[in-house]
């Protein structure tokens, strides 16, 4: 049987590496969440202009929330303009079927920027300016992110509040 000391010392190397794994997820899961959460809100505010029109607004004012000009992913901007597009027709027509082509897109996004080594979730906590000043803590943004732009727009910890009450600039909610 473990003395005290080494047991406790086991215990909370067991509960950081649940808080690591957990801290992680909801990092993940939020910012892919928040990018979702901004795409349908710009998408509803031009839904009545025309499709291509509304899709270059949104993929424009997405691209320009992340610090990057429209053209700098031509790599991927076929799944950008796909995905966008799904979020036009979801704003327009929230259906089953728009539904599902939303999930397809966002999937093919993700497809293309993992041959990148990277994911939705990932660009969005590193680059937006609508990111949760918590995601820097659970994962920095690398010193040598392309195209990295500094994001005054984040608010700072506050020493009076939970690390993940640090949340995103006023103007993104």
């Amino acid at each position: 049987m473990p003395h005290l000391v080494d047991a406790l010392q086991q215990e909370a190397a067991e509960a950081i590496a649940h808080m690591r794994e957990a801290a992680l997820s909801a990092r993940r899961l939020h910012a892919r969440a928040e990018l979702m959460r901004h795409m349908l809100t710009t998408a509803r505010k031009v839904k009545d202009q025309p499709k291509a029109d509304a899709v270059e607004t949104v993929v424009r004012e997405w691209m320009d929330a992340w610090n990057l000009n429209r053209h700098d992913w031509p790599h991927i901007a076929r799944e950008m303009e796909a995905f966008t597009a799904a979020f036009h027709d979801y704003a327009n027509e929230p259906s089953d079927s728009h539904d599902a082509r939303l999930r397809e897109s966002c999937a093919a996004l993700d497809a293309a920027l993992a041959k990148q080594d990277t994911s939705i979730a990932e660009q969005m906590a590193f680059r937006s300016q609508c990111a949760h000043r918590w995601w820097e803590l659970v994962a920095p943004t690398p010193v040598d992110l392309p195209g990295a732009k500094p994001r005054p727009s984040m608010p700072e910890l506050r020493p009076d509040a939970p690390f993940w009450e640090a949340g995103c600039a006023d103007f993104c909610r």
